[in-house]
């Protein structure tokens, strides 16, 4: 047998983003979290086969849309890349607004903003048009908060880190310069992917992170490397997510971490920005917008402000008889 599916690609400040259009699986009229679970259980094989090679590759995200039964919402996302079903992308609803606008997959009920349902909770959305293309969006994303900090931790190759843990969507370990790690400087992708599998597999004994809310969210699978800004920049960053993928764009998830970790040390204020650059020089534009609540916990309402492009539409075929046709993986 062969599946279709129809898929239209873009960037956002450099990641891959590819919404699948056509093709996805209907799934019962429940929440995004649920679809989320029911997805995972039985349809995981199309995240692996539009994810991975020979489709995708080890950096690859994407995203698929849903009807939405919140009355309030445009509609639903489930966010898919090679890591898994994730609660929440930012770079991935940065490419999936912009696709979903200048592509017509979508109709706002207001022009220039949107109200999307994702598996983490509910987030508003804003952009600003340019002709007929969309020129920047800007998501508030899900309460964000400093789960652990100052956590110490013994890292294989490194040495002692001492490291906090924030979550802006998908929990994240965070590493600032320090005695054992100079920062970013003279550091390759390969050597942060190796660091990274070291520092989650040290941190994974020591703590299982559970989201306040939903015990669904849980578990530090993603490492943000920070250091200070460039001329244009508050501070830098490179995202650790999947097996062995470093993200191109400074992050989404990852800043909303960055500023919730900033603002429980007391370092952000509400009303505070924060511009976070990429290993590759792309800048979002992150804001404290308020505080929030989250279970016993303080948190943070973080915004995150970039741009995407739509780079092309693919119809990829995934069929039976090919030996590959489920995706791999190079261990």
């Amino acid at each position: 047998m062969r599946y279709t599916f129809f898929c239209i690609d873009a960037h956002a400040c450099g990641n891959p983003v590819r919404v699948v259009a056509g093709g996805f699986p209907m799934l019962p009229h429940l929440s995004m979290a649920d679809r989320r679970e029911i997805f995972v259980r039985d349809h995981d094989w199309i995240r692996k086969a539009l994810m991975f090679e020979p489709r995708g590759h080890d950096a690859m995200s994407g995203a698929i849309l849903y009807p939405s039964i919140r009355p309030e919402c445009d509609f639903g996302v489930l966010f898919i890349e090679v890591s898994g079903c994730l609660p929440m992308c930012g770079a991935g609803t940065l490419g999936l607004v912009t696709i979903a606008i200048e592509e017509g997959l979508v109709q706002p009920r207001t022009p220039g903003r949107l109200t999307i349902e994702t598996p983490a909770g509910v987030i508003e959305v804003q952009y600003a048009m340019q002709g007929h293309k969309v020129a920047w969006v800007q998501f508030f994303n899900v309460a964000s908060f400093l789960s652990h900090r100052d956590m110490e931790v013994d890292v294989p190759g490194l040495g002692r880190l001492t490291v906090d843990v924030a979550y802006g969507g998908n929990y994240y370990a965070i590493v600032d310069p320090q005695a054992n790690w100079n920062g970013l400087d003279g550091m390759t992708a390969n050597a942060l992917i190796a660091h990274s599998q070291s520092l989650r597999s040290a941190l994974a004994p020591l703590l299982n992170p559970v989201h306040p809310d939903d015990a669904r969210i849980q578990g530090v699978h993603h490492v943000l490397w920070c250091d200070k800004g460039g001329a244009q920049s508050d501070g830098r960053s490179a995202v650790f997510y999947g097996d062995k993928a470093i993200d191109r764009s400074p992050g989404g998830t990852g800043t909303s971490a960055r500023l919730a970790q900033l603002h429980g040390k007391g370092l952000l204020q509400v009303g505070d920005s924060y511009r976070n650059e990429s290993l590759i020089g792309t800048i979002y534009v992150g804001g404290v917008e308020s505080t929030a609540t989250i279970g016993s916990l303080t948190g943070i309402v973080p915004s995150v402000r970039g741009w995407a492009q739509v780079i092309g539409h693919n119809t990829i075929f995934v069929d039976d008889s090919d030996p590959l046709a489920y995706g791999f993986q190079l261990t």
